[in-house]
């Protein structure tokens, strides 16, 4: 007698083994994939710029890591394009990457990366920029609202009183946010006893010197040239500024701030033509950022976590973070912070001074 194939019984199995597959891949997708012993480790670092002077400074940074530590660093950078960027990051996921390392463009944007890393079983650790809108899985970052304190108190202490020029950065990038927070919390109490006026306000897209060369013109000419100083955001912006200001004969009357202690900013500073400049320490930023992403290839939970020493909430969930802290610069202490970390020689940064005016190391 033949037996009747049960069909349903088949199907039935059939369901239950792709379910279990589904179960599967959904609890392992976000998970770094298991690397044996002599697998390669490579590590993905997508740039939204590299205009700003630092950035150059911190590939070569991350590559001189790797190569100590036996991995890969493969660098894209998207030319200021966040479109750009999602699609290199694609391509790096495709290739092949364990994690990835990602300063966004757009930080509002950019949480498409994050989904695009987690299909593939790729952690994402933001660097310097917060990524927003999305499951991010780590932050390595400066103290943000600190430094953006910190440049508005150099300012109020030099100038406590008159009318001031602030430069937000760039809107697309979610510091410029935490800046102005940090801006707020000592400016605001001065503005409303009435002791500072502020006579313009504007962001500064991209960072823009050019963006912060026409602000700052058009605020020194609302206020007749009656401005005491200029809050900007960073020394890219800040650059603009003392440009304005040395066209009508201001450059050194007017306080100056930035950020980023670069080449341009310690030398004006110097020269006398700008008050200050946040000094965030890359080096130790860099070498936070590269244990991480190593531990986290190397599925050493345990390491990434004890690097952790903050939180920050991106619109999604408070993220893990990992803070490094900052240190406000003037002409008078380059000696013990620029100068004595060998962030910048004394030959770079005193270049347009006299050299009997050079301090002693």
């Amino acid at each position: 007698m033949r037996r009747r194939f049960n069909w349903l019984a088949v199907i039935f199995l059939s369901c239950l083994l792709v379910l279990a597959g589904c179960i599967q891949t959904e609890s392992t997708s976000n998970q770094p994939k298991a690397k044996s012993k002599d697998d390669k480790i490579v590590i993905g670092l997508s740039l939204g710029t590299m205009k700003e002077e630092r950035w150059q400074r911190e590939i070569d940074m991350a590559k001189a890591y790797a190569k100590e530590h036996g991995f890969e660093i493969l660098v894209q950078s998207a030319d200021d394009d966040a479109s750009k960027q999602v699609k290199q990051v694609e391509d790096m996921v495709t290739k092949g990457i364990d994690v990835l390392l990602i300063s966004a463009k757009d930080s509002e944007s950019a949480g498409a990366v994050v989904d695009i890393a987690h299909e593939e079983g790729v952690p994402v650790v933001a660097y310097d920029r917060l990524v927003r809108n999305g499951e991010l899985d780590y932050f390595v970052t400066f103290d943000t609202v600190k430094v953006g304190k910190l440049q508005a108190q150099a300012l109020v202490d030099a100038y406590p009183k008159g009318s001031y020029i602030w430069l937000l950065g760039g809107p697309e990038d979610f510091n410029a946010t935490l800046l102005k927070e940090g801006h707020e919390q000592i400016l605001q109490p001065l503005i409303d006893q009435g002791d500072i006026k502020i006579v313009t306000q504007q962001w500064t897209k991209g960072w823009s010197p050019e963006e912060a060369l026409k602000h700052t013109e058009n605020g020194l000419t609302a206020a007749n040239n009656d401005v005491v100083a200029v809050l900007a955001s960073n020394d890219t912006t800040a650059g603009g500024a003392v440009q304005a200001l040395e066209a009508q004969g201001l450059a050194g009357k007017v306080g100056v701030s930035g950020q980023d202690a670069a080449l341009e900013g310690v030398q004006r500073i110097v020269e006398g033509k700008q008050t200050s400049t946040v000094y965030k320490p890359t080096k130790q930023l860099n070498q936070k950022a590269m244990e991480l992403v190593h531990a986290l290839a190397l599925g050493d939970q345990e390491k990434a976590d004890s690097l952790v020493n903050g939180k920050t909430d991106n619109g999604v969930k408070e993220v893990p973070s990992i803070l490094v802290d900052v240190t406000n610069v003037t002409k008078e202490n380059m000696v013990e912070t620029i100068l004595k970390d060998g962030f910048h020689s004394i030959e770079e940064v005193y270049k347009n001074v006299p050299k009997d005016e050079w301090p002693e190391q």
